[in-house]
């Protein structure tokens, strides 16, 4: 049985104050012995998270990560880095890295497989944009993200993974996929996953829904057999985000 993870996505929101304030309101709500629960902070934020959630049994993730140790690489921020703060999880992939910087599929590639020899747990991003799904290539898209994305990963690295199966169109709109839609996505993406490396490690790697997930939507996308929690954008930054959490053990 795949344990439910809940990661909220920050993005570009709340300052280290600001964050100090709001995980000290909400930590005592959102923790939960049925689902493991993430606060993806931006970098500024992450030791103020770091030392506000030790010992809570709630992990720190970051959004964001180089795939070389060290270099002339202004602004970014290696995985060694990240591990060394004792960070656990990095978004790999987010659409919105993809469309505003250019991140290509392998790069992401890269970042996947740096992420996973310093330790680190990767949330790998993957999603259709609206006239992809439109045009009827949902399934195939997507495929094609996990396969470039996993690349020459071997399977006792790839099962330590999570996939969050993002559709574009519904990032920070209010529109949700419907919980069908979702569960056919996440079924793909877990057969793809089969595929390459055998139904073992499907059956072990978490994949999550995300996209204006709110405590109205997660109760009947998280039922869903293959959808293993959300990636919460955001809804993690109000009080329902407990909500969220808690829908994640029923």
């Amino acid at each position: 049985m795949r344990k439910k993870i809940i990661a909220g996505n920050w993005k570009m929101n709340q300052t280290p104050k600001e964050a100090e304030k709001f995980i000290r309101d909400c930590k005592e709500k959102v923790k939960s012995d049925k689902a493991d629960v993430v606060f993806c902070v931006p970098f500024v934020d992450l030791a103020a998270a770091l030392d506000l959630l030790k010992n809570t049994g709630i992990a720190v993730g970051a959004q964001n990560m180089h795939f070389e140790d060290k270099g002339a690489f202004t602004g970014e921020i290696s995985g060694k880095m990240l591990a060394e703060m004792g960070v656990q999880y990095v978004i790999n992939g987010h659409s919105e890295r993809r469309q505003y910087y250019a991140e290509t599929d392998q790069a992401v590639n890269m970042k996947v497989k740096k992420a996973l020899a310093d330790a680190l747990i990767p949330i790998v991003c993957v999603g259709e944009s609206l006239e992809q799904r439109k045009q009827g290539v949902t399934v195939d898209f997507v495929r094609m993200q996990v396969k470039i994305a996993f690349k020459d990963i071997p399977a006792g690295s790839a099962r330590k993974a999570v996939i969050a199966y993002e559709p574009i169109w519904a990032i920070g709109t209010g529109e949700t996929a419907t919980s069908e839609q979702a569960e056919e996505v996440c079924a793909a993406i877990r057969q793809t996953i089969a595929e390459m490396y055998g139904r073992e490690t499907a059956e072990v790697l978490r994949v999550q829904y995300g996209g204006s997930v709110n405590a109205e939507s997660a109760a009947e996308l998280f039922a869903m057999p293959n959808i293993d929690g959300g990636l919460v954008g955001g809804a993690s930054l109000k009080p329902e985000f407990a909500a969220i959490v808690q829908t994640a053990g029923v």
